[in-house]
């Protein structure tokens, strides 16, 4: 069965049911929806033309700080206000909505990490959402994630049931973190985090699953099992996917005593992915995870667009006139951002490819 054959489904972005099914459709076939960070339309339309060409699903997604870039860095950002961050996402989320449709595949856009610190922003968007589900019978995006790893086990559930009893009217998926993602990603810096966090328990995932799931099912958990933002050397980081294999029977078991038969009642999502090695990724798609965040792996990418471009015209960009081919001959065609950009597009696009391939996120 086609993510296509799901009832309703359509190009463009896709929020609650529909949004929730396509979740629950990668999980049933052991696929996942790549999430990728984006901070301009060149890199949003980046993924989108790596997800027609394949006819996959993918999301899209804006961290706090690619939210900030995105309306623009001379903006103001207040600590506690977060102004640009809050118009930077929202008008992300429109420009997603505008051009979606016309690349002829469904697409979810997400809110990537929010600590606690970070909730002004959190609120921010959820007031865009909440306005234009009023106008348009949906919220403006698919889902959020809260991230308040750092928090108490206890606090972090409390107060992530709040939210999502906030965003639930509205059909929203939430999703949460327990357990801390090592290393260091938008200026949150974990590197120094105990070992013990950076591997979640059955029990601790159990509940989380209890808290939320009486509030909405529509809700995603990125539990930690050695994961790490950004790319390191091989045998540098110990990931250990088959951890949530046992967290899915823990949570099967408990939930069968309660008269459900539900062989993996749990939604999870992959952090940290980028460099990950692909028999990891493999037993993680076979554990229930749905989405996989990738980051570090598309910023070089993009970057070597620019950098194999500048290598093989360094002749004709060195000034605005004057190249090998003489010295009165003008450059324009070379420096025109739109032609070097194009090529950093391009290698993004290769980039987004393979990560769903990674993650069989294809036909």
């Amino acid at each position: 069965m086609s993510f296509w054959d799901v009832p309703g489904m359509k190009a463009g972005v896709v929020t609650g049911d529909l949004a929730w099914a396509l979740l629950q459709h990668a999980k049933e076939h052991r696929y996942a929806i790549p999430a990728f960070n984006c901070t301009s339309t060149s890199t949003i339309n980046s993924v989108l033309e790596a997800g027609a060409s394949l006819n996959r699903p993918v999301m899209i997604q804006f961290s706090e700080g690619g939210s900030a870039f995105v309306a623009g860095k001379s903006l103001p950002n207040e600590k506690g206000k977060l102004q640009a961050s809050i118009l930077g996402a929202v008008a992300g989320a429109h420009f997603v909505r505008a051009v979606a449709p016309a690349y002829g595949i469904p697409v979810l856009v997400h809110s990537d990490h929010c600590a606690k610190k970070l909730l002004p922003w959190f609120d921010g968007m959820l007031e865009a959402d909440e306005a234009f589900f009023k106008a348009h019978g949906e919220p403006l995006f698919s889902s959020h994630m809260l991230d308040l790893s750092e928090e108490p086990d206890e606090e972090n559930i409390e107060i992530c049931k709040k939210y999502l009893t906030r965003m639930a009217p509205m059909k929203q998926i939430l999703e949460m973190e327990i357990g801390i993602t090592g290393g260091v990603e938008d200026g949150v810096d974990n590197t120094g985090a105990a070992k013990e966090k950076l591997y979640s328990t059955p029990e601790d995932v159990w509940k989380v699953y209890e808290g939320l799931n009486p509030i909405s099912p529509m809700f995603t958990i990125a539990a930690a099992f050695g994961n790490v933002h950004g790319v390191y050397k091989a045998g540098n980081v110990v990931l250990k996917p088959e951890l949530l294999a046992d967290c899915q029977k823990y949570a099967s078991e408990k939930v069968k005593a309660e008269g459900k038969d539900i062989e993996r009642p749990l939604n999870f999502v992959f952090h940290g992915g980028s460099g990950s090695e692909k028999h990891h990724i493999t037993t993680a798609l076979n554990a229930g995870v749905v989405k996989m965040n990738v980051d570090t792996d598309t910023q070089w990418a993009y970057w070597e667009g620019l950098l194999k471009f500048y290598k093989a015209k360094e002749g004709y960009l060195q000034g605005q006139i004057g190249n090998p081919e003489g010295e009165d001959k003008p450059n324009k065609s070379y420096y025109d951002p739109r032609k070097w950009i194009r090529e950093c597009e391009v290698t993004m696009v290769n980039r987004v490819k393979e990560s769903c391939a990674d993650l069989a996120n294809v036909n």
